[in-house]
């Protein structure tokens, strides 16, 4: 008996925050959904502290119409890696272009600003980088989790359970 409820994707790189891809990942499938992981470099990566994740889909196979959201967690070096992949940036900015649910975390929203995506939009995100998202156009509100459409950014790991449930409500 198939009980997915959809299909979400997770967008990391090496040197990711470990828990800000464990997390979701092991909560949206909890709730029902597929998850695949797309890294910036289609190879296995390991966070922080060492936690491996392994793709189950490359980065130049992810496709608007296969998703319902996209996520897009933190670790400062991860983000800085997406962010420099074409395709993945273009992804994300096709997935918000779409209506499907954009989430990030952390530092993960340098990745919504390289795809255009935050400018008039209130966020939030890791404190060292607000200038950027104010340099791009973004309202920074300096909250925990800030769903703005279906946009949901959140500030730092200690805001997971929040900011999976923020995404959650919105699929």
């Amino acid at each position: 008996m198939n009980n997915i409820r959809g299909r979400v994707v997770i967008l990391t790189g090496p040197g990711f925050e470990d828990v800000e891809v464990i997390y979701p990942y092991y909560r949206m499938q909890e709730a029902g959904f597929a998850v695949d992981v797309s890294t910036s470099n289609d190879t296995e990566v390991f966070g922080k502290y060492g936690v491996p994740v392994q793709p189950t889909l490359k980065k130049k196979d992810l496709s608007v119409d296969d998703f319902d959201a996209v996520i897009i967690p933190g670790g400062n070096e991860a983000p800085d890696r997406v962010r420099q992949e074409e395709h993945m940036v273009s992804f994300v900015h096709d997935m918000y272009q779409a209506g499907k649910v954009v989430s990030s975390v952390c530092h993960g929203p340098w990745v919504l600003i390289e795809a255009s995506v935050v400018r008039g939009k209130k966020t939030t995100c890791y404190k060292g980088m607000k200038t950027d998202l104010i340099n791009a156009g973004a309202t920074y509100t300096g909250d925990p989790v800030v769903v703005d459409g279906r946009l949901v950014t959140a500030d730092h790991p200690r805001s997971l359970g929040a900011w999976m449930r923020e995404t959650l409500k919105l699929l």
